[in-house]
């Protein structure tokens, strides 16, 4: 793009986001507490998942009593189903969103992704059910960074998006501490209960002090206006991935490295508490401790090592530390081990901030939505096939338990000795092994990606489909929006 067309844009960003503010302070927007803001959206996020956060011990509990002796193949077709459908309906939500408001789908996406919370003292099969049809509308982060991209201007937008990810980022950070700390003192009812109150709030607070960011008079005249299956397409980032070469690598990259880290994240926390003997305060201080590290890896180490060996060496540190990790989940039989493996897994967050910084840096200016559209494809798509492979493999080879945990000792582990079963095998967690290897495969590709190249998506239909997904009044291409959900699950 040359200089006088971006400077041309940046004239027409700002023109749009003044004619907002004047249209905002005329009484276009619907009823809230001020203007929107990005603190609106930050409290969005904090509440719902810190509400599930309180549960991730409980969780843990009723899943395995729900499901005794295949509790981690349910768990993955749980996760994986949730995954898979979230995939499928994230692009036509967007869509609509854009159309109808953010403020609605906000309502819309918290309420479903919170409605399974106040079921599992119900009906814990209900419970997990619904959680698992849920993921047609657990698509809370991309209404946000929508709604974030509406009322923020191109250079507000990355620290826009940061204090949204580390909002997320703390509210995982806390609560699973604080949970496990009421259910061992007050028991698991009160948790519930409050997780349910903590998501009623969220919701009341998205009815009461949300404003819309997509003012009445800048969105189509009526709702009934026409939303094309190629904005709905969840598909659509993923056919032009053999287009250009370097694209191809990158999302191979993507791809192999992904899938074993969204497979980690649905079973590793059961995976703590019913095979290593982690008690549930001991699961709820890993997840802090973890936290805590790769928010410092994805701030200070990155910046450093981005400025002192280069993006692509970057990448390929961050995918030596994940096969160094899941290698040693894989083979690791003492909780002492896993606490070590959690460091190095701090800093394996560093490769995707790291892969989205590549194709900033190497993409023209109108290509970015394009590949990062693409990358966010295949990491949907891992979110739904990971799990599921996960519980699989777990499955294949026997890792199950077939009675309750005992009473834990003061020290937090278990007295059992049933836990320390898998010690008998060779190979005590055989999915991380198999993750292990899928992210060598991911490293030697990425050995292939040069360090500096422009991308060139060769097909004028894909950047006219590319445009087709934003809002015609929206200031920022739509993958901008997207971009930081490369970093959402990192923590």
């Amino acid at each position: 793009m040359t200089q006088g067309g971006k400077k041309k844009k940046r004239a027409a960003n700002r023109s749009i986001m003044l004619a907002k503010k004047i249209i905002i302070k005329d009484g276009g927007t619907p009823q809230g507490i001020g203007s929107p803001s990005v603190y609106h959206a930050v409290i969005v996020i904090f509440l719902e998942f810190f509400a599930w956060g309180l549960l991730t011990a409980p969780t843990l509990v009723v899943l395995h009593e729900t499901f005794p002796k295949h509790t981690f193949l349910m768990n993955g077709l749980i996760q994986g189903v949730k995954g898979l459908l979230s995939f499928l309906s994230a692009p036509l939500i967007g869509a609509l969103s854009d159309v109808w408001g953010r403020k609605s789908f906000l309502l819309l996406t918290v309420f479903f992704t919170c409605a399974p919370i106040p079921l599992m003292k119900i009906s814990p099969w209900w419970y997990f059910a619904v959680i698992s049809v849920s993921g047609v509308f657990a698509v809370t982060f991309s209404v946000v960074f929508a709604y974030v991209a509406d009322i923020t201007q191109e250079h507000e937008r990355s620290m826009a998006y940061g204090l949204v990810s580390a909002t997320f980022a703390a509210s995982l950070v806390t609560s699973p501490a604080i949970g496990a700390y009421l259910g061992r003192v007050y028991g698991d009812s009160l948790v519930v209960v409050l997780a349910t109150a903590i998501a009623l709030l969220d919701i009341c607070f998205i009815l009461v002090a949300v404003p819309e960011s997509l003012p009445e008079k800048m969105r189509p005249a009526s709702w009934g206006a026409p939303i094309s299956w190629e904005q709905a397409d969840p598909f659509a980032s993923l056919k032009k991935v053999g287009q250009d070469s370097i694209v191809l690598l990158i999302c191979i990259t993507v791809f192999l490295s992904y899938l074993p880290e969204a497979g980690q994240y649905s079973s590793f926390f059961l995976y703590l508490r019913q095979i290593m003997g982690f008690s549930s305060e001991s699961v709820a201080a890993f997840i802090a401790v973890l936290g805590i590290l790769s928010i410092i890896a994805q701030t200070i180490v990155l910046s450093l090592l981005m400025r002192s060996i280069g993006n692509k060496n970057t990448i390929l540190l961050g995918l030596g530390f994940q096969i160094l990790q899941l290698a040693w989940y894989g083979f690791g039989s003492e909780p002492w081990m896993m606490w070590a493996a959690g460091a190095v897994a701090a800093m394996s967050s560093i490769t995707f901030p790291a892969v989205s910084a590549l194709v900033s840096r190497t993409a023209d200016a109108d290509q970015q939505g394009v590949v990062q559209g693409m990358i966010t494809g295949i990491r949907g798509l891992c979110n739904g096939l990971g799990p599921a492979l996960y519980g699989f493999i777990f499955y294949i080879f026997h890792v199950e338990l077939n009675e309750l945990p005992m009473p834990e000792s003061p020290a937090g582990g278990s007295t059992d000795a049933q836990y320390h079963l898998q010690q008998n095998s060779i190979i005590p967690g055989p999915p991380f092994l198999f993750g292990a290897c899928s992210v060598l495969l991911a490293l030697l590709v990425a050995l292939f990606i040069p360090e500096h190249t422009n991308l060139n998506l060769r097909s004028s239909n894909w950047k006219k489909h590319c445009g087709s997904h934003g809002h015609p009044h929206s200031p920022q291409a739509p993958a901008e929006a997207k971009e930081p959900l490369l970093q959402d699950t990192n923590v």
